[in-house]
Order: structure tokens, then C-alpha cells, then sequence
């Protein structure tokens, strides 16, 4: 990351504070044991963190489940939204920061500033399911899981999405193998020894994920998060589908994310109902 990235944070709260932090330090910690019980003392203070951009209608519903449970903080990272989702989420009780666009550096932005044990990253159109907050401490108590995720549902009703969520528990399960649509969580420690999201428009999940199954098992917890269809929706299930594979395949073969975006966007552009090209970098991960 160049030093033009070195960006400062404003913190939307009661008083309005700014917050500098380098993107580019790793903090390196190294394992030991652990019993199980201290891990799961480690494991209590959830923070939830949440990049958004012109969410003010998807995400009021995604904070209020959220805040059902009595997680540690919630942290909303706006990479410069041009509708009311900074004041919708402030409103609601999140802590609302703002960053550059792109939703590998707002995740990272939202981890540098949370202060839980155990950091739980969610897309702003993904419902986390009633009850998640003990699922992630019951996975992550296990001192050999390094992160888990949620299976997958898809909000619509038709038998095609039934076997899209079939194939991701496929992946997810015995790939190890989730994205971020899924809600990744892990431990704030584990993250950090990991190396965090990086900088990317997308594949941010994609490669945190293959670093963290290098640092232990990712556990699938058996119940589901929400997610949007819209992304299928906008470019049709095919054509959505086929994009993603063949983002997939190229970034293995080398291709960098921000070209892939850059190929991704005008894909979506020369569509008959393209993207909101505000929402490009929040319409799910590949």
C-alpha cells in the first residue's frame, strides 16, 4: 500500500474525533496451547463490522438483528455513500466511520478500529441469523479453529438458488472455503497474525481465507445467514455466476483484483440492468 493510503478515518459518534492508523503493519504474534476455557474467555466481546456504501434502505434491518444480541460494538465503514446510510446507521447505534471506497479497505479500516476479542465481518444486504452470537463463541472455543463462517440462504424462492447454496456448503465445508458473504468471523489476534484484508476491490475474502487455513481449521456453523439476490438478480443467475468463475480463474492465474474490478464493472456496464455503479464494490464477493 502506497503512503497516499495512510488516509485518516472520521468517526461518526456524539463528538465527531479522527482516527490515523497505518494499513501496512502487521502485527506478528506467535501460538501457543491454549485450553479450551481460556479461549472462550477470549472469545466474548464481539465486534461486528459492516462496509456500506448507499445502503440506507438494505441496511436498517442487518443493524437492528444485530443489535438484537448484545455484541461488543458495531462498526459501519461508509466508503463515501451519497445517500443517508452514515445518519440511517448512526441513528440505529453503530459506530459509523468513513474510508476510501473499496470493500477490502473498508474491512480493514473497521478492523484497525474495533476493540472486541472477536471480529465478525457482514455484508450490508447479509441478515445474520437469531442466535449467531453463540455459534461464533461455541467455534471459536475450539483453540485449533483459526475462523468459521455461517451456511448460506438466499433470498428468493426460486429452486435455482437452492442449489447455488448447495455447491457453496459443498465448497465451504470441504474446501474450507467460505466467502464473505457468509459472515467470516475469527479472533482479533488471529486476524492480525493473518495480515488482515488486503487493499483490493475485490478476492479480499478469497485470499484472507487461504491465509487463515494456514493457521488452523475453518469451522461452517449449522445455521444460515440471509443474503440478497440482487447481485444474481441485476446480471441473471448465469451471467452472474459464469462472471464470478471466471474472476475466480483469473486471479489464480495471476491477473490483479483491481484489474478483475475493472473487467468485472464493464461487464456489468454492457448488461441490459447493469450494477449501481455506487454499489459496485458492496454486490457481494466472488
Amino acid at each position: 500500500m502506497g503512503t497516499d493510503d495512510h488516509a485518516s478515518v472520521v468517526l461518526f459518534s456524539a463528538v465527531s474525533r479522527t482516527i490515523d492508523h497505518d494499513n501496512n503493519t502487521t502485527v506478528e504474534s506467535r501460538t501457543t496451547p491454549q485450553k479450551t476455557a481460556e479461549t472462550a474467555k477470549q472469545t466474548r466481546r464481539i465486534s461486528v463490522i459492516i462496509p456500506a456504501r448507499n445502503e440506507e434502505r438494505t441496511i436498517p434491518p442487518v443493524l437492528r438483528r444485530v443489535f438484537d444480541e448484545l455484541v461488543w460494538e458495531v462498526i459501519v465503514v461508509d466508503g463515501g455513500s451519497s445517500d443517508d446510510t452514515r445518519q440511517v446507521a448512526t441513528d440505529l447505534g453503530a459506530t459509523v466511520l468513513v474510508s476510501e471506497p473499496g470493500r477490502g479497505r473498508q474491512l480493514h479500516t473497521g478492523a484497525a478500529a474495533a476493540t472486541g476479542d472477536v471480529l465478525l465481518f457482514l455484508h450490508a444486504d447479509t441478515m445474520l441469523p437469531k442466535g449467531f452470537q453463540e455459534h461464533v463463541i461455541a467455534a471459536l472455543s475450539d483453540p485449533r479453529v483459526a475462523a468459521g463462517a455461517f451456511k448460506l440462504h438466499i433470498d428468493d424462492d426460486r429452486r435455482s438458488f437452492r442449489f447455488i447454496e448447495r455447491l457453496v456448503q459443498l465448497r465451504s465445508r470441504y474446501r474450507q472455503m467460505p466467502y464473505g458473504d457468509q459472515a467470516i468471523f475469527m479472533r482479533a489476534e488471529t486476524y492480525r497474525r493473518a495480515g488482515g484484508f488486503p487493499d483490493w476491490p475485490l478476492m479480499e475474502d478469497y485470499d484472507l481465507i487461504r491465509r487463515l487455513r494456514r493457521l488452523g481449521r475453518i469451522r461452517i456453523v449449522p445455521v444460515a445467514v440471509q443474503t440478497s439476490a440482487r447481485r444474481w438478480q441485476e446480471l441473471g443467475i448465469f451471467r452472474a455466476t459464469l462472471t464470478n468463475q471466471l474472476c475466480l480463474a483469473a486471479f489464480r492465474l495471476g491477473v490483479s483484483p483491481k484489474r478483475l474490478a475493472s473487467w468485472r464493472d464493464g461487464y456489468r456496464e454492457s448488461n441490459d440492468k447493469p450494477a449501481d455503479p455506487a454499489n459496485r464494490d458492496q454486490n457481494g464477493s466472488i
